[in-house]
Formats: structure tokens, C-alpha cells, sequence
């Protein structure tokens, strides 16, 4: 281990309930102990993607700390039943696989947010870190007083981590109903504005999805200018509009409010590499990697800024690293079209043609309608001097929705098919697409 602090993973819950119907509920426990755990200076967290990989596969306490580098891993269970919960949470020692702290809480459903600090202080105390006094306020925030509202929210996080078009719609729909019970539920505008960013982002949304994210993230802001998350999801929203001042300074406040905010760095370094400003994204990508070295995706894209500013010497070493998370995240999700696309990408610029080949056609087996997914299968088809199928594939992903100028413009790796008339047609399309919209 190489950490000189306290370091911790926290496990996706167990769902113990009757009716094996609380997967969302469990994972939202999970998920809000991390973001309390985040909230302290004094400790290392595995993120959430990492931590979550484990999920429904048994593996061995102390080989799964061994893979995330952390010297402590939280795993517990929930069993929900009407408005009363059963928790129970172990806290292991990776060294040796014993137990350092455990508790279980019989509660009303009520008292979560008082279970989600209670559990927090408790591995703050048995790993002794001090906490401050604004650390302290920090895990007491309650983020609503209305528990079906909650409850929604949590429904549209699991339903926003699944990365899928129609996911992130019924994502929405969930945020939406938190925010119908609760019109103050600050963490609900800020989920729902990114649902909205990440539609258009990925999904091929429209001109009303920018709206959208821009109306619900200033919403958020409003409601709470202390809150990290209302601040990156501004951030991301005004970037795509090119609002890039206002989107700059958005992402400085999420750092300063929370330093370990991986989207605040990540979007940050997007948004600075959309204007050109090369140096400043490949900083923001290290640090993007620095709060979550779990990330692949930081990497890949450093190595990509690398190779654009002829920095080539940098690419190879950051390329192997990035390959490395990348399998290590395809072995517990092969499927994962993302890793898949990125780790493709890796093999092209490290000259490895037929690897790269084999993992293209991987990609291509996977989602067929997804807008982001057709528009990496034909970067990738670009990258191997396929034109004529990098041409097919991204005409299917304006097909489906693709719908970012800007980024196709930006982006190298198309630089092969710059000259391509079919390319010149589908930028033309795009930009008729854009006036319809703003007319």
C-alpha cells in the first residue's frame, strides 16, 4: 500500500429485504457514506465506480483492497421492511481480514440520514482521524426532510449510473419527482441538470435538454451556493453552450468547495480542451486522475492531449497506465462500452493495429443505437485509415442524435477524414441542425 493515510473502499450494500427490490435503495446507502467520507481531508476513498465493480461478485475482502490500493474496505447489508431498516456494517482491516469496527442499526426509515453520519463518525473514530469543525457540519447536512423525496432521488442516481439513454430519462423522471415533493431539494436539481448536460453530452439530446440543464443547475445554485455538485453541474451545463467564462468559474468554485470532486476536474478539462487551451486541460486531467486514481478515463484523454501537442514521449507511459484500469475494469465488466471504446483508442496509438481491431469489433457488438457509442466506433475506424467505415459510423451516430459540432471539429482523431465529402456533409448537417435549433 502505498498510502500514507488512512485509506477506505466502501462496497456496494447487500440487499436483504423480502422482495429483493431495494438494489437502488442499498446502493444510495453506499453511495452517501463515500460522498460523507470525501467530506474529511484525513482519508483516502476509492470512488464509486471502483468500489461499485465489485458489485454481486464474491471476491475476497483483502484482494479487492489490494486492487484499489486502500488499506480498509466498509461492506454491509440493508434489509428494508415497511418504514423499519436493518443495517448492519462491517469495517475490515485488508491486512489481515479481521474485523476493526461493526454495528448493526434497527431503525425507522426516518433516521437514515442520522445512520449515514452515525456510521461515517464511527470510521472517522476507529481510524482516528480528527475531524474539524466544518468537516463535522459537512456529514450532518440533511439534503431533505421528506423521505419519499429521497427515495426518488435515489431511484434517479442508480437509474443516471447506468449510462444509457433511456436510463437518463427515467432518471429524470425521478429527479423530477423528488423535486415535486420537495421544491427545495437542492441535490435534485443538481442530479436532474446533469441527466440534461449528459443527454445532449452523449445521447444525441436536443436544444431543449441545454435549456434545461442551464434553468434546473442555476435552480440548484440558488438553492445552495455551498453545494460542490450545484456548482460542477452549472459548469457543465453553461460549457455547452459556450458559456465558457461562466462555466470556467463554475468549475473553480466545485474544487474549492470540494477538492475532490472528480467531474468538477474532469468537465473542467473537457471544457479547456474544447477552447484550445491544451495546457490547462492536461493539467486538470492529472488532476482529475489524482482524486480518483481508480479513473481511467482521465488518462486516456491525457495521453490523447499528449499526442495532439506533439508531446509523444509522454504518450506511451500514460497509455500502458490507462490500459492497465482499463482491463482491470473490463474483467469485472466486460460489457462496458466506454472502457472498451478508450482502451480501443490505447491500442491504435501504441501501433498495435490488430488488438486495437479486435477491441473495435467488440465495441461495435455492443449497444447499437447509442449516439456515443457510433461516434467512437467510427474515431476509431478514422484513427485505422478505415474511412469509408469511420465515414458509415458517424453518419449513424447523427442518425441517432449526435448532435456536438464543436467536439467532432475539435476532435484529431478524425483528421483523416477531414477532407472526405461525406464528412463536410455531415458538418453542414450539424450546423443546419444548430440554427433550426436556435431559430
Amino acid at each position: 500500500m502505498r498510502h500514507t493515510q488512512p485509506s477506505i473502499a466502501v462496497l456496494a450494500f447487500e440487499d436483504l429485504s423480502p422482495q429483493k427490490d431495494q438494489e437502488y435503495f442499498c446502493d444510495g446507502i453506499a453511495e452517501e457514506i463515500i460522498n460523507n467520507l470525501t467530506q474529511m481531508e484525513g482519508i483516502k476513498v476509492a470512488s464509486r465506480t471502483s468500489s461499485f465493480a465489485y458489485k454481486s461478485k464474491p471476491e475476497d475482502i483483502r484482494n479487492i483492497g489490494k486492487h484499489l490500493d486502500v488499506q480498509t474496505v466498509l461492506e454491509g447489508s440493508v434489509r428494508k421492511a415497511d418504514d423499519r431498516l436493518r443495517i448492519t456494517t462491517q469495517l475490515i482491516d485488508v491486512a489481515d481480514g479481521y474485523h476493526l469496527w461493526s454495528e448493526q442499526f434497527d431503525r425507522k426509515m426516518t433516521d437514515i440520514f442520522d445512520i449515514q453520519v452515525e456510521i461515517a463518525r464511527n470510521i472517522s473514530q476507529t481510524l482516528r482521524i480528527k475531524l474539524s469543525d466544518k468537516e463535522k457540519h459537512a456529514i450532518k447536512r440533511v439534503p431533505t426532510e421528506n423521505i419519499d423525496a429521497y427515495d426518488f432521488y435515489l431511484r434517479g442516481r442508480q437509474f443516471f449510473y447506468r449510462h444509457k439513454r433511456q436510463y437518463m430519462q427515467h432518471a429524470i423522471e425521478m429527479f423530477s419527482r423528488a423535486i415535486e415533493l420537495d421544491a427545495a431539494y437542492v441535490h435534485a436539481y443538481a442530479g436532474k441538470a446533469d441527466c440534461h448536460s449528459y443527454s445532449y453530452y452523449f445521447f444525441g439530446g436536443s436544444h431543449a435538454d441545454l435549456e434545461q440543464a442551464a434553468k434546473d443547475s442555476e435552480t440548484a445554485l440558488k438553492l445552495d451556493p455551498k453545494l460542490a455538485e450545484a456548482h460542477a453541474a452549472r459548469g457543465l451545463a453553461v460549457s455547452l453552450i459556450r458559456e465558457y467564462e461562466e462555466a470556467e468559474q463554475a468549475f473553480e468554485n466545485a474544487i474549492k468547495l470540494n477538492p475532490n470532486l472528480f467531474e468538477a476536474y474532469y468537465f473542467y478539462a473537457s471544457t479547456c480542451f474544447l477552447q484550445g487551451k491544451f495546457d490547462k486541460a492536461i493539467a486538470l486531467f492529472k488532476d482529475a486522475e489524482r482524486v480518483n486514481p481508480e479513473d481511467y478515463q482521465a488518462p486516456a484523454y491525457l495521453a490523447f492531449l499528449y499526442q495532439m501537442t506533439g508531446q509523444t514521449e509522454k504518450m506511451a507511459p500514460v497509455l500502458q497506465e490507462a490500459l492497465q484500469k482499463i482491463e482491470k475494469r473490463l474483467a469485472l465488466n466486460p460489457d462496458d462500452s466506454r472502457a472498451l471504446y478508450l482502451g480501443a483508442g490505447a491500442w491504435v496509438r501504441l501501433g498495435d493495429q490488430p488488438k486495437a481491431m479486435e477491441w473495435i469489433k467488440r465495441l461495435a457488438a455492443t449497444e447499437r443505437d447509442e449516439p456515443h457509442l457510433l461516434y467512437g466506433v467510427a474515431c476509431l475506424y478514422s484513427m485505422t485509415g478505415k474511412i469509408e467505415e469511420s465515414i458509415y459510423y458517424l453518419n449513424k451516430a447523427v442518425e441517432a442524435g449526435f448532435a456536438y459540432r464543436l467536439y467532432l471539429e475539435r476532435d484529431g482523431d478524425f483528421d483523416p477524414i477531414r477532407s472526405h465529402p461525406g464528412y463536410k456533409t455531415l458538418i453542414e448537417t450539424l450546423k443546419m441542425r444548430e440554427k433550426g435549433a436556435s431559430a
